[in-house]
């Protein structure tokens, strides 16, 4: 790919590149999102992990189920949303069809979100939140493995 290729790619009058910028801040939001909800689990369990978060508020360190099924979905997050972000630019410069890589954008999206739902805000049983990162992981899985193929 030319100098002048990867312009057009890069470009926001590109659908592709606007739409990666669009999920991929939207997943930003969720992680920035998934801090607060942890945060927010630990003030209504008043379960605070260090001592020096616990003591001011005269309570002895514990660990809950609750936050701790959030803090899960979080670091799930965070394993799994940098390394769309890295499989996805590189989709994105195999100069894919709009529609496909729109749908793959979306769906790995609507899936983080649809894991986190059913893991740490109402939790629904297996194997709902499997078949949600299955989703994602394929997506993610997808994407390498055609960038890696088109750049061979």
């Amino acid at each position: 790919m030319n100098e002048g290729g990867v312009l057009e790619i890069l470009n926001l009058t590109n659908p592709i590149f606007k739409g990666y910028i669009f999920y991929s801040a939207l997943l930003v939001l969720k992680v920035l999102a998934m801090a607060v909800l942890t945060a927010t689990q630990r003030f209504k369990r008043k379960a605070f992990a260090n001592p020096e978060d616990a003591e001011p508020r005269k309570l002895k360190p514990k660990i809950d189920e609750n936050v701790e099924r959030v803090r899960r979905a979080h670091l799930n997050d965070l394993e799994n949303i940098p390394i769309f972000f890295v499989a996805g630019f590189g989709y994105m410069l195999t100069n894919p069809a709009v529609g496909t890589a729109l749908m793959l954008f979306r769906v790995f999206t609507i899936a983080r979100f649809v894991h986190t739902l059913v893991y740490a805000v109402v939790v629904v049983p297996q194997p709902s939140r499997a078949l949600a990162w299955a989703t994602g992981y394929f997506i993610t899985g997808f994407m390498a493995v055609k960038t890696l193929m088109h750049f061979l």
